[in-house]
Order: structure tokens, then sequence, then C-alpha cells
């Protein structure tokens, strides 16, 4: 009963420090701070998995996204010099008004997403019997390079696309 309470606990804490975490990344005006409130609320959710019994996922977040993206991100901050325009005009500009009216809409979609959400009820192809007898693991794998693989391929392909864009945006600059 303690040890539930307690992990239970532990998920709630983690749940909202990522919420804030996240909140706090995205009402930043520096971009520096905003990837480190990025990188906590990698962390929370990394605690979140490993309270669902997902290790591998969670360590897989650790590495891949607060380590190897997050340097990315950082990196392609520090080569654009996103931190000398931060000069924002207190103006309203046409593209500041169909941002804020984006921000609405996707809001909107993500609350209807949610209040539309119905749990099925149907079980996957890996029962818990299967995945404690052969590992997380194995699982992920069968399932990012089998089922998933195309989208994981087009991502990669986007984030190799994103540097490179960052690159040549701060080579324009520098001539």
């Amino acid at each position: 009963m303690i040890a539930t309470t307690f992990s239970w606990l532990v998920f709630i804490g983690a749940g909202l420090v990522a919420i804030v975490a996240s909140l706090l990344m995205v009402t930043r005006r520096n971009p520096v701070h905003s990837a480190l409130w990025l990188i906590v609320a990698f962390f929370s959710i990394a605690i979140i998995y490993i309270s669902l019994n997902a290790q591998f996922i969670a360590v897989a977040q650790v590495i891949v996204y607060a380590g190897a993206i997050m340097m990315l991100i950082l990196f392609v901050i520090m080569l654009i010099h996103l931190e000398r325009e931060q000069e924002l005009t207190g103006k309203i500009t046409g593209a500041k008004i169909v941002a804020s009216f984006i921000t609405i809409i996707l809001f909107l979609e993500i609350v209807a997403a949610v209040l539309s959400f119905r749990v099925t009820g149907m079980k996957g192809p890996f029962t818990p019997e299967m995945v404690n007898g052969f590992g997380n693991v194995r699982a992920v794998g069968m399932v990012l390079y089998g089922k998933y693989m195309f989208p994981f391929e087009i991502a990669s392909i986007l984030l190799l696309i994103g540097i490179v864009g960052a690159v040549v945006l701060s080579k324009r600059r520098k001539e």
C-alpha cells in the first residue's frame, strides 16, 4: 500500500514538474533558458516512464532527447546567435496576429482531442506477460523498426534538414 502510494506520488510529482517546465520553456524570452527548461521536462518525462515500468524508453529519453537532441538545439541556438536578436518591439504586427490565431486553433484541437478520447478496450499485440518474457528492449525494437520504420526514418531526415538549414542561415548572416 505504501509503495503504491509513493509510486503514485512520484508519478503525479513528475507530471506536475513536466507541465511547469514545459510552460516555462515556452514563456522564456532567452532561447538558452528555454532549452534548459526543455531538458528539465525531458528528465521528468523519463521519471514518468520509469514509474510506468518502461525502463528502456526512460533511458532512451535521457540519452537521445536530453543528451543528443538538446545539444544539437543548443548548438543551433549558439550558431545563429539568437540571443542578440531579443529586442522585440511592442508593436502588434500581422505575423503576431497570425501566430496567435494559429496557437489558439492548435490549443482548441488539443482540447477537442482530449475531450473526445475514448478507451477502446482493445489489447495490443504485446501483453504484459510477453513483454516480461522477452523484455522491453525487444518489444520497442520490434515496433520501432517494424511497424514504424518509415516514420522513424522521416523523423531523422527532418532533423538533418533542420540542422543543415540552421548552418545555411548562420552562413548567410556572416557574409
